[in-house]
């Protein structure tokens, strides 16, 4: 079973990885927007695609939204419910 803490690392390294942030991934808080972080939506996709692979899920029709990839705690409660179904 995957912790929080593992999982918050997780999405930390994928995001210094694919995501192109202007900031430090690590430096961030888990609310911070990353879209103003740095991150476009063709580097959210790549992050999205990363993410499958790390977790092995795949990130559903409706959870493609701005909104699910806005920040680490949103990524984390999306991967939660995948993980969790």
């Amino acid at each position: 079973m995957t912790t929080l803490l593992q999982t918050d690392t997780a999405i930390r390294r994928v995001l210094r990885e694919h995501g192109r942030l202007g900031v430090d991934a690590e430096s961030l808080s888990p609310d911070a927007d990353l879209y103003q972080s740095g991150m476009t939506s063709h580097a959210s996709v790549n992050v999205m695609l990363a993410l499958e692979g790390e977790f092995d899920v795949e990130f559903p029709d409706h959870m493609l939204k701005r909104n699910v990839f806005r920040s680490i705690r949103s990524i984390e409660r999306a991967l939660q419910e995948l993980i969790a179904a």
